[in-house]
């Protein structure tokens, strides 16, 4: 979607432009699919090894392997630790339901804790309530490019001796002490979603980790378990990252960085320019730095706020207005509404507004004006 003026004369925001990005690698990204084509390499080919190897590099780990989606990603990492039927998995009830599925998936149990006051990501001061015996891993997740309060997540997890599988699919390039997101636990995910600050021309995953064991697990269990050719050791999937997409991925990665400062920047420019409007802007830590994959608001009139920028040609989102507890997939759980009045609260409140590397700041402050005009006309 591009930016355009209606008869009224309003200028229309988009929520995501993909075609801005487009418009910019369009050159890059022609030729290296059209080289990808007539290499006829399409499954698990050279590309894939070497944005493996490169992604790994731009985390901090010393492996990384690519795999068909974020929740892929999630599950094999999951495997290959071992955690399947009878174990618990802590994670957060703030978050997209495929961080809980991914869990599932394996035949574990999915144990929720509710999120901090002052942040969308989980409570620290929670995780020990929750663990028993039953407990093997925590998946920690840097919602919105946000990254969770991991010093104190690897203390409980050594306390206790449990994984840690970080939640990256929203953070390609945070930072929480310096330390890049996903070079922290035992393994990390990502997605590589065309929305995503990183993102393909289609699907796509990786699993970084500093465990040679694990990576070589997850090589196997991707490719129908093979160690080579038809010799299956475990029953695997077909989980391969497309050659395609790696190759596409590979472009951009080079960008990836100077994509998350414009970012940081608009975020800035948001935070400056609705303080003391009626929206609450969200918070940042001192320890991190963030990628801004959205730039998430609350209003106790969100429904109110959203239709009034939905007049004024502003596309937002709701990430995400139904947490993990009350999803009818989950009500085996047996969690009711009240068990985590922090997620149901922000649920209810929190809205995204634009957010992507090529937004203009003329097109921040056409948002920001439009929401302060209904503070001002919309009590």
């Amino acid at each position: 979607m591009s930016v355009v003026t209606t008869a009224r004369n309003m200028v229309s925001v988009p929520f995501v432009d993909l075609q801005a990005q487009y418009a910019l690698l369009s050159d890059e990204i022609e030729e290296t699919i059209l080289r990808s084509l007539r290499s006829t390499d399409y499954i698990l080919g050279d590309e894939v090894e070497i944005f493996e190897q490169e992604f790994a590099a731009y985390c901090g780990t010393d492996f990384a392997v690519g795999v068909d989606s974020g929740f892929s990603a999630l599950e094999l990492a999951l495997r290959a630790y071992g955690i399947g039927p009878g174990d618990e998995v802590i994670t957060v009830a703030n978050t997209f339901v495929a961080t809980a599925f991914a869990i599932s998936s394996t035949g574990a149990t999915p144990i929720l804790v509710d999120i901090a006051f002052d942040t969308f990501n989980l409570d620290v001061n929670q995780l020990e309530g929750v663990i028993t015996p039953k407990t093997k891993a925590i998946i920690p997740v840097h919602l919105y490019g946000h990254p969770a309060e991991m010093d104190c997540i690897m203390d409980v997890a050594g306390k206790h001796g449990l994984i840690v599988i970080e939640d990256a699919c929203q953070a390609h390039g945070a930072r929480y002490r310096q330390q890049r997101a996903g070079s922290i636990g035992h393994a990390a995910a990502f997605s590589f979603y065309p929305a995503k600050n990183l993102g393909a021309c289609g699907d796509g995953g990786m699993v970084v980790t500093n465990d040679p064991r694990v990576a070589k697990e997850i090589r196997m269990l991707r490719n129908y378990g093979q160690r080579e050719k038809y010799l299956h050791s475990v029953q695997g999937y077909n989980r391969r990252l497309d050659t395609l997409q790696a190759s596409v991925l590979r472009v951009k990665l080079r960008h990836l960085d100077d994509w998350n400062s414009e970012r940081r920047n608009h975020a800035e420019l948001y935070g400056r320019l609705l303080g003391g409007s009626t929206v609450e802007i969200p918070l940042t830590s001192q320890l991190t730095e963030p990628v801004w994959h959205l730039y998430v608001v609350r209003s106790t009139v969100r429904a109110k706020l959203q239709a009034w920028l939905d007049e004024h040609n502003i596309s937002t989102g709701i990430h995400y207005p139904v947490p993990v507890h009350l999803q009818p997939a989950y009500r085996s759980l047996g969690y009711h509404r009240g068990d985590f009045p922090v997620s149901e609260r922000y649920c209810e409140e929190i809205l995204s507004l634009p957010m992507y590397a090529e937004l203009s700041p003329t097109l921040i402050e056409r948002v920001v004006e439009v929401i302060v005009e209904f503070g001002q006309d919309k009590p």
